[in-house]
């Protein structure tokens, strides 16, 4: 079912950048120079959902049952992800304006918050557990997640500020996921396990 969400939601993604019919030759050229918007929030948000795919995958190897809570936070996380291809729009056509710039992080916030949440109850629910997850690892993790959801949410005020600086906000998690992503692998190979 969650292969399905995300596969759909990388798909609708794509739905915006379009072109429209009827166009001439040098209309259609003015057309394709006008879709860079369009693309590169295709781009960024088909990176973030693959992202955001692969961490979905890689906590549920752990898994070897779902409670009650786990279930709930993973039907939220799906309906934020759900949710993603109409930020992503909102972005792509209104750039400039601070509320579309601050919705798009505010939903990257909330998926990833409830992706830190889903760890930290598989972490301390070890009959959850598939495997055991050392404390290394799962502090490793959070810290990654955790880097996200303060990148992200730290942006939603600076883009009422400036809609440019809080893509250079989101910019700013680039080094801070290089450090944490080599403190996950890290933890990971000491226990023998690859998230």
């Amino acid at each position: 079912m969650s292969d399905g969400i995300y596969a759909i939601a990388m798909t609708l993604l794509v739905l915006d950048v379009k072109v429209p019919d009827g166009l001439d030759t040098s209309g259609f050229r003015r057309a394709l120079a006008r879709l860079w918007p369009q693309v590169a929030a295709y781009v960024f948000s088909f990176y973030i959902l693959a992202t955001f795919w692969r961490d979905h995958r890689r906590l549920f190897l752990r898994v070897r049952r779902v409670d009650a809570t786990l279930l709930r936070l993973t039907l939220a996380s799906l309906g934020a992800i759900a949710l993603l291809p109409f930020p992503t729009a909102l972005l792509a056509e209104y750039r400039t304006q601070p509320l579309a710039v601050a919705l798009y992080a505010a939903v990257i916030t909330c998926t990833v918050a409830l992706h830190l949440a889903i760890a930290a109850v598989l972490w301390r629910h070890e009959h959850l557990q598939a495997e055991h997850i050392s404390d290394q690892l799962a502090r490793g993790v959070i810290r990654d997640l955790g880097a996200t959801v303060i990148v992200f949410g730290l942006s939603v005020p600076v883009a009422f500020v400036s809609p440019l600086a809080a893509v250079c906000v989101w910019l700013s998690l680039i080094p801070a996921k290089i450090v944490t992503g080599r403190q996950v692998r890290s933890a990971s190979q000491r226990v023998g396990n690859h998230p």
